[in-house]
């Protein structure tokens, strides 16, 4: 018989000398590959919807423009000055300016201080709510803004509680309903000139203090004639997303407005949403005492 030489086996490495490749599982390619695509399609999900949550902001509800009428500037807030504010809108915001019913022609300070002012200046204001005070009810020296001329005595009503309005309590600012004669009293203020800005507002208390922000909280103290006392006092007017309404926006704190919140009055950064709008959205009316 003839003799027949065997192959050696194909699948013999150790006859051979080479050893499999055991450092990569079979299909590892395709993991990778089906890996990838996941990744690349969260990425892809994750942006459509950040884009989708931002665009709302970009189309606000648009700001009706009203002309000026007779109401007039909204919440005050309590708030001394802080470093970190949060910056007021702009653009479709509703937010353009407004002007004071009758504002000082000039804006000084008795310091000599520069003054931090809101971000968008308010134009010439219209005619004032009508009446004129007599005296611009200063608690002390150094009041720079308000005169009397264009002073009037007003009450602050609540666009989205419009049984409500400021009203002092304890010394601070709260939303309460109006009923008794010392009640009617304790509600109305005087409309006068900024402090630190004429072109804005502060309000006179029936006693000769002002309304001014502390702690971020709306309160009534006696004017002690500092500069931040001043710029504690005043609030420039804004529009507001509601007719006849207006936003006041702190003039040493820009971005943040007056807003009332477990009905007490208290300065708050803008925010994007309707319950914020309507919060910080009031109505000057005539004064109730």
């Amino acid at each position: 018989m003839p003799e027949t030489t065997p192959h050696p086996p194909g699948n013999q490495p150790w006859q051979n000398g080479w050893v499999p490749d055991t450092s990569r599982a079979p299909g590892t390619r395709r993991l990778w590959l089906a890996g990838g695509l996941a990744i690349a399609t969260i990425v892809a999900c994750t942006t459509a919807i950040v884009v989708n949550r931002q665009a709302p902001d970009d189309t606000a509800s648009p700001v009706r423009s009203a002309a000026p009428t007779d109401d007039g500037p909204g919440l005050l807030s309590f708030a001394s000055p802080s470093s970190g504010t949060t910056p007021a809108p702009k653009g479709k915001t509703g937010m353009s300016s407004v002007m004071p019913p009758a504002a000082s022609a000039t804006a000084t300070d008795g310091d000599g201080e520069p003054k931090s002012t809101a971000s968008a200046s308010p134009s010439k204001s219209p005619a004032s709510h009508g009446g004129s005070g007599g005296s611009d009810g200063s608690g002390g020296s150094g009041d720079s803004g308000g005169s009397d001329s264009s002073s009037v005595w007003s009450s602050v009503r609540s666009v989205n509680y419009p049984d409500r309005y400021w009203h002092l309590s304890g010394g601070y600012v709260r939303l309460d309903p109006i009923g008794s004669v010392s009640a009617r009293r304790d509600a109305t203020f005087k409309v006068v000139g900024g402090l630190a800005d004429g072109s804005c507002y502060s309000f006179a208390t029936a006693d000769g203090g002002y309304l001014r922000h502390r702690n971020f909280l709306l309160r009534a103290e006696r004017n002690d004639g500092s500069s931040l006392f001043r710029q504690d006092a005043t609030f420039c007017p804004r529009a507001s997303a509601y007719s006849g309404a207006v936003m006041l926006e702190s003039v040493n704190y820009p971005g943040r407005f007056l807003r009332h919140q477990n009905f007490r009055l208290k300065l708050d950064p803008y925010q994007y949403g309707d319950l914020y709008r309507a919060d910080s959205a009031f109505r000057l009316v005539d004064g109730l005492a």
